[in-house]
């Protein structure tokens, strides 16, 4: 009673059918394997991308491009 015999599946899978018809199914699973490819394609496209260096915020008084103090702080 707690499982599914091989009778209940058949008619699961009869009941798939009859809703979506064949080519429906075979166009989900087949745009199912193309998202996980794109996925697996992507997961691996970002391992191999280094990371950019996080940006260096200048401390208040020096200018972004020498790293020196500006005139106006040093009277």
């Amino acid at each position: 009673m707690g499982s599914f015999s091989i009778w209940h599946w058949l008619i699961v899978l009869l009941v798939v059918l009859i809703l979506f018809g064949r080519g429906r199914v075979s166009e989900i699973m087949g745009d199912f394997g193309k998202g996980i490819k794109s996925f697996k394609q992507g997961m691996a496209d970002e391992e191999t991308k280094p990371a950019a260096p996080p940006a260096q915020i200048p401390a208040p008084g020096e200018t972004a491009v020498t790293g020196e103090t500006s005139k106006t702080e040093q009277k």
